[in-house]
Protein backbone atom coordinates (compact mmCIF):
# COMPACT_ATOMS: atom_id res chain seq x y z
CA UNK A 1 0.00 0.00 0.00
CA UNK A 2 0.94 3.67 -0.68
CA UNK A 3 -0.32 6.70 1.30
CA UNK A 4 -2.95 8.80 0.28
CA UNK A 5 -1.68 12.02 -1.48
CA UNK A 6 -0.59 15.05 0.89
CA UNK A 7 1.70 17.73 1.18
CA UNK A 8 4.50 17.94 3.15
CA UNK A 9 5.40 20.74 4.87
CA UNK A 10 9.06 20.94 6.27
CA UNK A 11 9.47 24.21 9.12
CA UNK A 12 12.11 24.89 11.24
CA UNK A 13 10.93 26.52 14.21
CA UNK A 14 8.07 26.25 16.56
CA UNK A 15 6.15 29.14 15.43
CA UNK A 16 6.47 28.13 11.35
CA UNK A 17 5.09 24.94 12.70
CA UNK A 18 2.27 25.80 15.39
CA UNK A 19 1.55 28.24 11.99
CA UNK A 20 1.09 25.45 9.85
CA UNK A 21 -1.36 23.76 12.25
CA UNK A 22 -3.21 26.45 12.33
CA UNK A 23 -3.20 27.19 8.33
CA UNK A 24 -4.40 23.98 7.41
CA UNK A 25 -7.11 21.24 8.03
CA UNK A 26 -6.38 17.75 8.54
CA UNK A 27 -2.77 18.27 9.04
CA UNK A 28 -0.63 16.09 11.37
CA UNK A 29 2.73 16.23 12.10
CA UNK A 30 5.53 13.91 11.83
CA UNK A 31 7.81 12.96 14.72
CA UNK A 32 9.51 10.07 14.48
CA UNK A 33 7.28 8.32 12.43
CA UNK A 34 7.77 5.01 13.51
CA UNK A 35 3.62 4.42 14.25
CA UNK A 36 2.47 6.80 11.88
CA UNK A 37 3.98 6.06 8.47
CA UNK A 38 2.79 2.92 8.51
CA UNK A 39 -0.73 4.11 9.38
CA UNK A 40 -0.36 6.38 6.28
CA UNK A 41 0.80 3.49 4.07
CA UNK A 42 -2.27 1.21 5.34
CA UNK A 43 -4.56 4.20 4.77
CA UNK A 44 -5.57 4.21 8.75
CA UNK A 45 -4.52 7.97 9.06
CA UNK A 46 -4.66 10.04 5.50
CA UNK A 47 -4.01 14.00 5.82
CA UNK A 48 -4.21 16.13 4.03
CA UNK A 49 -0.80 18.30 5.22
CA UNK A 50 2.27 16.45 6.85
CA UNK A 51 4.32 18.81 8.86
CA UNK A 52 7.93 17.29 9.72
CA UNK A 53 9.29 18.36 12.94
CA UNK A 54 12.38 17.18 12.25
CA UNK A 55 13.98 19.82 11.83
CA UNK A 56 12.90 21.95 14.85
CA UNK A 57 16.21 21.20 16.99
CA UNK A 58 14.40 23.40 19.77
CA UNK A 59 12.16 20.51 20.85
CA UNK A 60 14.98 18.04 21.32
CA UNK A 61 16.27 18.15 24.92
CA UNK A 62 16.91 16.84 28.23
CA UNK A 63 16.60 18.94 31.20
CA UNK A 64 16.38 18.50 35.33
CA UNK A 65 14.78 21.37 36.89
CA UNK A 66 13.07 22.37 40.11
CA UNK A 67 12.64 18.11 41.40
CA UNK A 68 11.52 17.16 37.91
CA UNK A 69 12.47 16.02 34.61
CA UNK A 70 11.26 18.04 31.34
CA UNK A 71 11.92 16.47 27.68
CA UNK A 72 11.36 18.08 24.72
CA UNK A 73 8.58 16.17 22.56
CA UNK A 74 10.78 15.64 19.97
CA UNK A 75 13.85 13.81 21.79
CA UNK A 76 14.80 10.32 20.50
CA UNK A 77 13.85 7.38 22.44
CA UNK A 78 17.40 6.16 22.15
CA UNK A 79 18.67 9.55 23.56
CA UNK A 80 16.81 8.96 26.49
CA UNK A 81 17.56 5.32 27.32
CA UNK A 82 21.17 6.38 27.69
CA UNK A 83 21.02 9.64 29.13
CA UNK A 84 23.33 9.85 32.12
CA UNK A 85 20.74 12.32 33.92
CA UNK A 86 17.67 10.03 33.50
CA UNK A 87 19.72 6.85 34.42
CA UNK A 88 20.72 8.74 37.73
CA UNK A 89 17.23 10.90 38.35
CA UNK A 90 14.55 9.09 36.59
CA UNK A 91 16.40 4.86 36.15
CA UNK A 92 12.37 3.65 35.79
CA UNK A 93 11.84 5.85 32.55
CA UNK A 94 15.23 3.36 31.15
CA UNK A 95 13.65 0.57 32.70
CA UNK A 96 10.89 0.92 30.60
CA UNK A 97 12.64 2.09 27.16
CA UNK A 98 13.96 -1.32 27.23
CA UNK A 99 10.84 -3.01 26.80
CA UNK A 100 9.99 -0.28 23.36
CA UNK A 101 10.43 -1.90 20.24
CA UNK A 102 13.38 -2.15 19.12
CA UNK A 103 16.85 -0.36 18.97
CA UNK A 104 15.99 0.65 15.29
CA UNK A 105 12.76 2.23 16.45
CA UNK A 106 14.06 3.59 19.40
CA UNK A 107 16.66 5.25 17.12
CA UNK A 108 13.57 7.20 15.29
CA UNK A 109 10.86 7.00 17.64
CA UNK A 110 10.37 10.08 20.16
CA UNK A 111 9.23 10.72 23.28
CA UNK A 112 6.95 12.72 21.53
CA UNK A 113 5.48 10.86 18.76
CA UNK A 114 4.71 7.84 20.94
CA UNK A 115 2.58 9.45 23.88
CA UNK A 116 0.75 11.30 21.25
CA UNK A 117 -0.05 8.31 19.30
CA UNK A 118 -1.39 7.20 22.47
CA UNK A 119 -1.30 3.91 22.08
CA UNK A 120 -3.11 2.09 25.64
CA UNK A 121 -0.26 -0.80 25.64
CA UNK A 122 2.68 1.66 25.08
CA UNK A 123 5.32 2.04 27.55
CA UNK A 124 6.07 5.59 27.62
CA UNK A 125 2.19 6.10 27.96
CA UNK A 126 2.25 3.65 31.11
CA UNK A 127 5.23 5.80 32.77
CA UNK A 128 3.87 9.04 32.36
CA UNK A 129 0.41 7.63 34.12
CA UNK A 130 2.40 6.10 36.70
CA UNK A 131 4.53 9.87 37.66
CA UNK A 132 1.68 12.26 37.07
CA UNK A 133 3.08 13.88 33.68
CA UNK A 134 2.18 17.56 32.73
CA UNK A 135 1.70 17.28 28.61
CA UNK A 136 2.99 21.06 27.06
CA UNK A 137 1.05 22.03 24.31
CA UNK A 138 1.40 25.16 22.01
CA UNK A 139 -0.24 26.88 19.26
CA UNK A 140 -0.71 30.02 17.46
CA UNK A 141 -3.45 30.64 20.23
CA UNK A 142 -0.60 30.41 23.31
CA UNK A 143 0.58 27.84 25.39
CA UNK A 144 -1.09 25.39 27.96
CA UNK A 145 -0.72 22.77 30.38
CA UNK A 146 -2.50 19.10 30.18
CA UNK A 147 -2.09 16.66 33.42
CA UNK A 148 -1.47 13.41 31.68
CA UNK A 149 -4.51 11.60 33.47
CA UNK A 150 -6.51 14.04 31.52
CA UNK A 151 -4.61 13.59 27.91
CA UNK A 152 -6.46 10.34 26.83
CA UNK A 153 -9.69 10.92 25.92
CA UNK A 154 -10.31 8.05 24.19
CA UNK A 155 -8.85 5.01 22.31
CA UNK A 156 -5.62 6.55 20.71
CA UNK A 157 -7.22 10.26 20.71
CA UNK A 158 -5.84 12.85 22.86
CA UNK A 159 -7.01 16.06 24.64
CA UNK A 160 -4.91 18.08 22.12
CA UNK A 161 -6.67 20.34 19.61
CA UNK A 162 -6.76 20.51 16.11
CA UNK A 163 -4.46 23.01 15.67
CA UNK A 164 -2.21 22.18 18.41
CA UNK A 165 1.20 20.19 19.09
CA UNK A 166 3.08 18.43 21.76
CA UNK A 167 6.05 20.55 23.01
CA UNK A 168 7.84 18.64 26.08
CA UNK A 169 6.91 16.75 28.73
CA UNK A 170 7.64 17.20 32.89
CA UNK A 171 7.81 14.29 34.94
CA UNK A 172 7.19 14.54 38.52
CA UNK A 173 11.04 12.80 39.78
CA UNK A 174 10.34 10.06 42.06
CA UNK A 175 11.71 10.29 45.40
CA UNK A 176 15.30 9.30 45.74
CA UNK A 177 14.81 6.29 48.18
CA UNK A 178 12.28 4.58 46.22
CA UNK A 179 12.32 1.43 44.67
CA UNK A 180 10.90 0.70 41.19
CA UNK A 181 9.86 -1.76 38.90
CA UNK A 182 8.26 -1.83 35.35
CA UNK A 183 7.15 -5.93 33.89
CA UNK A 184 4.93 -6.20 30.98
CA UNK A 185 3.40 -9.39 28.89
CA UNK A 186 3.63 -9.96 25.23
CA UNK A 187 3.46 -12.05 22.84
CA UNK A 188 7.25 -11.44 21.91
CA UNK A 189 9.79 -8.61 22.78
CA UNK A 190 9.16 -5.49 20.86
CA UNK A 191 5.33 -6.28 20.79
CA UNK A 192 3.35 -4.00 22.23
CA UNK A 193 2.33 -5.12 25.99
CA UNK A 194 -0.99 -6.95 26.34
CA UNK A 195 -0.66 -5.79 30.30
CA UNK A 196 2.20 -4.26 31.22
CA UNK A 197 2.27 -2.48 34.94
CA UNK A 198 5.33 -0.14 36.29
CA UNK A 199 5.39 0.65 40.46
CA UNK A 200 6.96 2.75 42.69
CA UNK A 201 7.76 2.09 46.65
CA UNK A 202 9.13 4.03 49.20
CA UNK A 203 9.88 2.41 52.81
CA UNK A 204 10.12 4.52 56.20
CA UNK A 205 12.19 4.28 59.04
CA UNK A 206 10.49 0.67 60.03
CA UNK A 207 10.45 -0.57 56.46
CA UNK A 208 6.69 0.39 56.50
CA UNK A 209 5.49 1.35 53.02
CA UNK A 210 5.10 4.96 53.04
CA UNK A 211 4.77 5.77 49.31
CA UNK A 212 3.24 3.44 46.78
CA UNK A 213 2.01 4.14 43.12
CA UNK A 214 0.93 1.78 40.45
CA UNK A 215 0.01 2.23 36.64
CA UNK A 216 -1.32 -0.61 35.01
CA UNK A 217 -1.74 -0.44 31.13
CA UNK A 218 -3.11 -2.55 28.23
CA UNK A 219 -6.49 -2.79 30.25
CA UNK A 220 -8.30 0.08 28.72
CA UNK A 221 -8.10 3.31 26.29
CA UNK A 222 -5.68 4.59 29.17
CA UNK A 223 -3.47 3.42 32.32
CA UNK A 224 -4.73 2.94 35.32
CA UNK A 225 -3.72 4.32 38.36
CA UNK A 226 -5.65 2.35 41.30
CA UNK A 227 -5.89 4.72 44.09
CA UNK A 228 -7.86 2.28 46.31
CA UNK A 229 -4.70 0.03 45.87
CA UNK A 230 -2.10 2.34 46.38
CA UNK A 231 -3.96 3.63 49.31
CA UNK A 232 -4.36 0.00 50.84
CA UNK A 233 -1.02 -0.46 50.49
CA UNK A 234 0.28 1.89 52.57
CA UNK A 235 1.60 1.66 56.25
CA UNK A 236 1.35 -2.33 55.69
CA UNK A 237 5.09 -4.28 56.01
CA UNK A 238 6.56 -5.02 52.36
CA UNK A 239 5.24 -8.45 51.68
CA UNK A 240 3.70 -11.38 49.98
CA UNK A 241 0.58 -10.58 52.10
CA UNK A 242 0.68 -7.07 51.18
CA UNK A 243 0.98 -7.69 48.02
CA UNK A 244 -1.31 -10.67 47.35
CA UNK A 245 -4.11 -8.50 48.49
CA UNK A 246 -2.96 -5.57 45.94
CA UNK A 247 -3.20 -8.42 42.92
CA UNK A 248 -6.27 -9.52 43.81
CA UNK A 249 -7.51 -5.86 43.89
CA UNK A 250 -5.90 -5.36 40.48
CA UNK A 251 -7.72 -8.68 39.35
CA UNK A 252 -11.37 -7.15 39.77
CA UNK A 253 -10.23 -3.39 37.52
CA UNK A 254 -12.59 -3.37 34.25
CA UNK A 255 -10.47 -4.80 31.29
CA UNK A 256 -11.59 -4.77 27.76
CA UNK A 257 -11.74 -7.67 25.20
CA UNK A 258 -10.50 -7.65 21.54
CA UNK A 259 -10.04 -10.57 18.60
CA UNK A 260 -6.88 -11.86 20.73
CA UNK A 261 -7.49 -11.60 23.92
CA UNK A 262 -10.14 -12.03 26.21
CA UNK A 263 -11.18 -9.28 29.28
CA UNK A 264 -10.71 -12.28 32.13
CA UNK A 265 -6.88 -12.76 30.51
CA UNK A 266 -6.08 -9.18 31.40
CA UNK A 267 -7.29 -9.27 34.62
CA UNK A 268 -5.03 -12.25 35.12
CA UNK A 269 -2.25 -10.91 33.96
CA UNK A 270 -3.28 -7.13 36.14
CA UNK A 271 -3.10 -9.56 39.04
CA UNK A 272 -0.24 -11.26 38.25
CA UNK A 273 2.04 -8.04 36.99
CA UNK A 274 0.78 -5.82 39.96
CA UNK A 275 2.60 -8.23 42.29
CA UNK A 276 5.80 -8.98 40.60
CA UNK A 277 5.65 -5.33 40.07
CA UNK A 278 5.45 -4.74 43.35
CA UNK A 279 7.59 -7.27 44.72
CA UNK A 280 10.60 -6.26 42.76
CA UNK A 281 10.11 -2.32 43.87
CA UNK A 282 9.92 -3.13 47.28
CA UNK A 283 12.98 -5.44 47.29
CA UNK A 284 14.92 -2.33 45.43
CA UNK A 285 13.53 -0.29 47.96
CA UNK A 286 14.63 -1.99 50.96
CA UNK A 287 18.02 -2.72 49.65
CA UNK A 288 18.43 1.12 48.88
CA UNK A 289 17.08 1.59 52.39
CA UNK A 290 19.95 -1.19 54.17
CA UNK A 291 22.95 -0.45 51.42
Amino acid sequence: MKPAPFTYHDPRSLGDATALLAQHENARVLAGGQSLMPMMNFRYAMPDHLIDLNKVDELAYIRIEDNALKIGAMTRQRDIEFSADIGEHCPLLQAALAHVGHRQTRNRGTLGGSLCHQDPSAELVNIAALLGATMHAASTRGERDIPFAEFAVAYMTTALEPDEMLTAVTFPLPQKNCGHAFVEFARRHGDFAIVACSALIGLDAKGHIAEAAIALSGLSHAPVRPAEIEQALLGQKPGADAFKAAAAEAEKLDAGADAYITSSYRQHLARVLTYRALEQAAAQANEMQHG
